[in-house]
């Protein structure tokens, strides 16, 4: 479906793309063509990323806190410095911990909130005032999770990803004059190396998450990276506002209390 020209003269822009499925986005748009800065907080790890992917085309690397707008403000001009313009925007960056919902606290409430929801909306809003709204073009796809029947185990990312899904649905319309597109990509729970953070009891649980997936595996980083390239690509010229589920369709049937149930079970 992709051609190896598909994002030839695109700039794209990467947040959390040191790693993980950032990492894959930017090596896959990287091989189909674009030219890709990726940006994270952890300068020493941006920067070793940076060099592999140079293997597979032209890569920028620049440290970025998506929290501090201050930050995102250098990023910007960076990228005017280097390229002039951008063409594509992929939020990535976020992160999460498993809890229950009494058991959060405000710190940890809202740093999730803080990274997920606005460095999102931050990212977004100044990408599109620098680039896209100038240019009157630009595709933007925000990375979420899988929120259709809540999150149950980890509220503060859930109450974070669905306010990007719905502030996805409102730039859809607002800047659609500016022939802007925005879509969401909803992974289900895909694996990287992400997973070995969570607490060993919840690891040991996860061949049995596996059987409640209806595809009985978890998803890997290219099953992601192939649907995002293809809502930046012109393949989708006419969708915008849309969220599309990479999860072997566990939105659709999973025990979503078994998180819940695994915490529990170690008080």
């Amino acid at each position: 479906m992709f051609k190896e020209n598909t994002f030839q003269n695109k700039i794209a822009l990467i947040t959390g793309g040191r790693s993980g499925i950032g990492f894959q986005i930017a090596k896959d748009m990287l091989q189909l063509g674009a030219k890709v800065v990726i940006c994270s907080r952890k300068e020493e790890l941006l920067f070793a990323a940076k060099e592999k992917l140079s293997a597979f085309g032209e890569v920028l690397a620049m440290p970025c806190d998506i929290r501090k707008e201050e930050t995102i403000e250098k990023l910007a001009n960076f990228i005017k410095d280097k390229f002039g313009r951008l063409d594509i925007l992929i939020n990535n960056a976020g992160g999460q911990f498993p809890t229950l919902a009494e058991h959060t606290n405000g710190k940890g409430w809202n740093a999730v909130i803080n990274n997920n929801l606005n460095g999102t909306f931050y990212m977004t809003r100044d990408m599109a005032k620098h680039f896209f709204i100038p240019q009157k073009n630009g595709v933007i796809v925000n990375i979420i999770a899988e929120i259709m029947r809540g999150f149950p185990g980890m509220i503060h990312t859930g109450a974070a990803r669905a306010g990007v899904e719905n502030m996805t649905k409102t730039l859809a319309q607002e800047w659609s004059n500016s022939n802007i597109r925005i879509n969401c990509v909803a992974p289900g729970i895909i694996e990287t190396s992400a997973l070995e953070n969570y607490p060993e009891a919840i690891q040991e649980k996860y061949e049995e998450g596996k059987k409640m997936i209806p595809l009985q595996r978890f998803g890997k980083v290219e099953d992601v990276s192939n649907a995002v390239c293809f809502l930046a690509s012109q393949l989708a010229a006419y969708i915008t506002g849309i969220t599309l589920y990479v999860d072997g369709a566990q939105h659709l049937s999973s025990d979503k209390m078994f998180l819940v149930k695994i915490l529990k079970s170690f008080m």
